[in-house]
């Protein structure tokens, strides 16, 4: 029992064809210098055995590996078939015109003519199989597909049926008589010439329509696949492009060197399968399709140029002449031609991200243009897909305000990548991209666009925050100043002008009713004692009077008074030099503490409050830690948290509350000092 995969089975077939191989190479050396007419379309059989060793040899080592794929047997099946063919062909030669009468001449002459037609169904069938081993998805496809298989396998049957007469004169060449006297149809079926011509025409014909097929699900299976299958597919690009490149070099060559590039290109190309099918460093493919594309267009070009020169300049130089004439030519041209599409077929595979400046300036400049925060993230999403060409950019940044903003551009396929994105050492949002394979070098690259945008993105969103908030004070200044000129007008003016009516009353009574002019004063001293309490009033709601009698610690200290009870102990401690802070920190630092407080009170339901004030690194930093049930994920924040949140910012500092691990709430400010009493 022959065992397969990792057994038997691979080794006996590498052995069966390197041993068919070599007998080929010993018919063709037996065959030197006998003539063949050409009539009888034979050639050597070793171009047939070098392609088959190209497609075996890769298809053997990918059995090794997965013993079970369908690739892996059209490789080695099709790979054997090409040997076969070839040795069928030098067995031909040797027994029809080396020696004469040898057995087998006519079984390796149908084979070779007829049934080497089935050579055709190997290319097809690897792209329809590729990388998977499985036909494309769907009944539409998978019927398609069958249809595609068909009509390319129609010649076949055809060939291997119609009789050699029917062959003769439907291309018109008469067999030489040593070739017409073998035994050519062995599975021939008599029907009349009227019908194998269109049937033949039409199986030509099929064999090139056909291929549109396995292209055409090649590029759907591309458009839906995920990076890594898009990387796969990329190496059987990349295996085309090698093809097309030997398919165009010059015909003027001596006849053994196509048949060297052609078994060359198949090598390459069944080499290229195994890699993809193994997936063994897969994404290598994009720096081959760039230089692919890149020396082959520029071998087209030198070409061109060497065929331009002598036609024009060899009836005129002569051929010498005209030679140093293209030599000269190509050597001035192929540096600058070779940079030009190296770079340009690099920027086609794999974008622009081998050119780090291009693409740090291509950024810049949509930046630059750009003026919303909204807008430079998408400037951002879109340089990421055009440098490292990214079918999906996802763009997730945190506001200063808590918002979050998303912005994305494709559609996401397959496996992602989750990077952080940073500012200032702050994480401040995230990035998804469509694709796994980021080299270190691609990660520094992006690493670099991702905090330049970062930091424009942020200076836009402080600079409208900064407007903001200068509209705000403009409109908070004249609102205060609406408000103290409505008390002043309509309160205390009111209150002051009765109470000079009384006073004036008064004394216009004290001679003769004494008790009546006693009344109205009284009446003006309780007016007084009310105008006093709004004045009160206004001074507080300035700046409460707490700090500049006792100090903000104090001051805080008395506030705290007025939440504890029972339920509730409130601690507050002070550290470092707390009585030389400016006036606006103190208040920022009073009201904000007065906010937290409250909160604690009214939705907090805690037992236990600790303030804390201390001044490090030139900023007040402030701490309001509770022991309640702290602030819910779906709780949105409300006036009193933007309250705290714009007092700080006002300074530029900052504030910040969450719910530490312990439980409870805790309230962060920071507000800076050396800034405030600077300006």
């Amino acid at each position: 029992m022959i065992r397969t995969g990792r057994g038997r089975a691979p080794v006996v077939l590498a052995a069966a064809a390197l041993a068919i191989a070599a007998a080929t190479v010993v018919l063709d050396i037996r065959a030197r210098g006998v003539p063949v007419p050409e009539a009888a379309q034979l050639e050597p059989g070793w171009p047939s055995a070098l392609s088959g060793l190209a497609m075996l040899v890769p298809g053997v080592l990918l059995l090794r590996l997965l013993p079970r794929h369908a690739v892996a047997w059209v490789l080695t099946g099709f790979g054997l078939l090409w040997l076969v063919d070839g040795l069928a062909t030098s067995w031909a030669i040797h027994a029809v015109y080396v020696e004469p009468g040898a057995p087998g001449a006519s079984a390796a002459y149908w084979f070779y003519a007829r049934f080497g037609a089935t050579l055709l169904l190997g290319l097809p069938v690897l792209i329809l199989l590729f990388p998977d081993g499985r036909l494309p998805e769907g009944r539409l496809w998978g019927a398609l597909s069958v249809a595609s298989l068909a009509l390319t396998g129609l010649l076949s049957a055809l060939l291997v049926t119609a009789p050699a007469a029917v062959m003769t004169r439907f291309h018109g060449i008469p067999l030489p008589p040593e070739i017409a006297r073998l035994d050519l149809d062995p599975l021939a079926v008599a029907l009349p010439y009227a019908f194998w011509e269109p049937t033949l025409r039409v199986a030509y014909l099929s064999v090139l329509v056909s291929l549109v097929v396995p292209f055409a699900a090649t590029v759907r299976r591309y458009r839906a696949a995920d990076p890594e299958r898009r990387a796969q597919i990329r190496w059987l690009m990349w295996a085309a492009l090698v093809d097309m490149v030997v398919l165009l070099l010059p015909l003027r060559m001596p006849p053994q060197l196509p048949a060297v590039l052609l078994g060359l290109s198949i090598a390459l190309t069944s080499a290229a399968v195994v890699v993809a099918v193994a997936k063994y460093r897969l994404y290598d493919v994009d720096r081959l399709l760039s230089a692919t594309v890149a020396y082959g267009v520029l071998a087209a070009l030198v070409v061109a140029v060497d065929v331009a020169v002598f036609t024009v300049a060899g009836s005129v130089l002569g051929e010498r002449d005209s030679a140093l004439a293209a030599i000269a030519i190509v050597a001035v041209l192929y540096a600058p031609l070779r940079g030009w599409l190296w770079r340009g077929a690099r920027r086609l595979v794999q974008g622009n991200r081998h050119d780090p400046y291009a693409a740090v300036s291509t950024l810049a400049e949509r930046l630059e243009l750009t003026t919303d925060p909204d807008g430079q993230l998408r400037a951002l999403a879109t340089t990421l897909a055009e440098a490292f060409r990214l079918a999906y950019v996802r763009v997730e940044i945190e506001r200063p305000d808590g918002t979050r903003t998303v912005v994305e551009r494709g559609t996401p396929r397959g496996s992602t990548v989750s990077l952080p994105v940073a500012y200032r050492g702050e994480a401040v949002g995230r990035l998804v991209l469509g694709r796994t394979d980021l080299s270190e070098r691609d990660q520094r690259l992006l690493g670099d666009l991702v905090r330049q945008a970062a930091a424009a993105a942020r200076a836009t969103e402080l600079s409208a925050d900064l407007q903001r908030i200068r509209s705000r004070l403009v409109l908070a200044r004249e609102e205060e100043r609406r408000r103290l000129r409505r008390d002043l007008h309509d309160g205390l003016g009111p209150s002051l002008g009765a109470m000079a009516l009384r006073i004036e009353a008064a004394r216009n009574l004290a001679p003769s009713a004494p008790e009546q002019a006693d009344r109205l004063l009284e009446q003006a001293a309780a007016e007084a004692g009310g105008v006093l309490a709004d004045v009160r009033r206004l001074v507080h709601d300035l700046r409460p009077p707490a700090l500049d009698e006792l100090g903000v610690l104090r001051a805080i200290e008395q506030q705290a008074d007025r939440f504890r009870s029972p339920a509730l102990d409130v601690r507050v401690t002070g550290d470092g030099p707390l009585e030389a802070l400016p006036a606006a920190v103190e208040v920022a630092a009073y009201r904000i503490v007065s906010e937290a407080l409250a909160n604690v009170v009214k939705h907090a339901a805690a037992t236990r409050c600790d303030i804390a004030l201390s001044v490090r690194e030139g900023a007040l930093e402030v701490t309001v830690r509770d022991d309640g049930t702290g602030i819910g994920p779906d709780v949105a924040a409300g006036v009193g948290m933007h309250s705290l949140r714009e007092r700080a910012a006002e300074l530029g500092g900052h504030c910040e509350v969450s719910c530490p691990p312990g439980g409870g709430t805790l309230v962060g400010a920071r507000l800076p000092i050396e800034e405030v009493a600077g300006v």
